[in-house]
């Protein structure tokens, strides 16, 4: 199958685009801003090893001691930097492959770090972007809400935000409300991020019946889906292959937490960020990059990452330079969600997540690269060129793809 809504492009080396397009596009990137939720970490704890053997332990004698197990629902942690350091690193990346830049952050569920980005008529090239958390059904997905107009920003991601945090609005019809009220602001981007994740951990079968709920329902309010930079290619390639089948394009994502720019990024001779819009919205075409470092096996790219989150920055504000700094929980003491140094832990936390920093930081090594390419599956391995790799239209995806308006697909 030849790809009709997306060409697709596997860097090499040191890229220079400047022949390939004018400007490069870096989407979804997360800063300060973000609370990323700790509900993931009993689930991981119990799997990795040595960690796990920690994590029993303290777990029962927290138990003990309180008559219960810790909840891990409430807490969070916030990625190291701040949307200028963010903002600086993507668009150096993107120059430094000669091409004209345009950065989206989106912290989850806030855009006020939009706002602290200092750039030259800021107003004009900085786009005030969140990625906003959807509610539906038992799980719920990512969507990437980008260049939400200015002078109305704030106002309409409250209208989000409310949603995603008010049981009594998560109707269908409250819903298409919202998005309909973002489809008719022309110059606003709405892409369904990492949508084959199963980010909820419902289970992959459950997911699957999610996300095909999800897109019959409110799929003709989605311009793109999300090539991400954190997730596998097998997992990219089954994103792009929906995409083709109820015809929208993809668009790329980086997902990026830690100290590293984006793997992937778009390409787009628009100079401004609503031209790139243009292109997706009305023209329904895209064209997408995955960068060199996206080559390098995922599991080693994700240890890095958390590595550099654990990391200490002496260099940074005061209250922010100590990985336990970062990380909000809260002991039912009556303080309510408190940094991990605030509860006295005198070297941030218990034992158990000692352990697991200090394992992270050695398996997120570069050093260790190499095993994790020797044990890497082959499906996930990235192709050399486009034309050496074979796309197919995913099963079942006519129910899909009837759900979408003639508008849409």
């Amino acid at each position: 199958m030849d790809l009709q809504k997306t060409k697709l492009n596997f860097l090499r080396g040191t890229p220079k685009l400047s022949r390939r397009a004018r400007s490069g596009v870096s989407l979804h990137c997360h800063t300060e801003y973000s609370k990323e939720m700790l509900g993931f970490v009993p689930h991981y704890a119990e799997q990795l090893p040595v960690i796990n053997y920690f994590w029993r332990k303290e777990k029962a004698k927290y138990f003990n001691r309180e008559g219960k197990y810790p909840n891990f629902d409430t807490g969070y942690w916030s990625p190291p930097l701040s949307p200028q350091q963010v903002y600086d690193l993507e668009k150096a990346q993107i120059e430094d492959a000669g091409l004209n830049s345009l950065v989206s952050v989106t912290d989850h569920d806030c855009i006020d770090g939009n706002f602290t980005i200092e750039e030259a008529d800021s107003r004009k090239t900085v786009p005030i972007s969140l990625e906003w958390t959807v509610p539906f059904d038992i799980g719920y997905f990512h969507v990437g809400v980008h260049n939400l107009p200015r002078d109305r920003a704030v106002e309409i991601s409250k209208e989000l935000i409310g949603f995603t945090f008010d049981k009594a609005q998560h109707t269908t019809e409250r819903l298409n409300e919202l998005f309909a009220m973002l489809e008719e602001i022309p110059e606003v981007l709405v892409i369904l991020n990492h949508p084959l994740w199963d980010i909820e951990m419902a289970g992959a079968e459950a997911h699957a019946r999610l996300l095909k709920d999800f897109l019959r329902i409110y799929g003709r309010w989605i311009h793109a889906l999300e090539v991400n930079g954190f997730r596998s290619w097998s997992e990219n390639k089954a994103v792009i292959e929906l995409a083709e089948a109820v015809g929208i394009p993809v668009a790329t994502g980086g997902d990026r937490h830690g100290c590293k720019p984006n793997t992937v990024i778009n390409l787009t001779n628009a100079a401004t960020f609503e031209e790139f819009v243009e292109e997706i919205r009305v023209d329904k075409r895209a064209e997408i990059a995955l960068m060199p470092a996206y080559e390098q096996p995922l599991h080693s790219r994700q240890l890095q990452s958390f590595s550099e989150i654990l990391s200490h920055y002496p260099a940074f504000r005061t209250g922010r330079q100590h990985w336990f700094d970062r990380v909000f929980f809260d002991v039912d003491n009556g303080k309510g969600l408190v940094s991990l140094s605030g509860h006295g832990w005198k070297r941030g936390g218990p034992r158990w997540l000692r352990a697991a920093v200090w394992t992270l930081a050695v398996m997120g090594s570069p050093k260790m690269r190499p095993a994790f390419r020797l044990f890497r599956k082959k499906v996930d391995r990235v192709p050399k060129s486009v034309e050496r790799t074979e796309f197919r239209l995913p099963e079942d995806s006519g129910d899909v793809s009837r759900g979408l308006t003639s508008d849409t697909a």
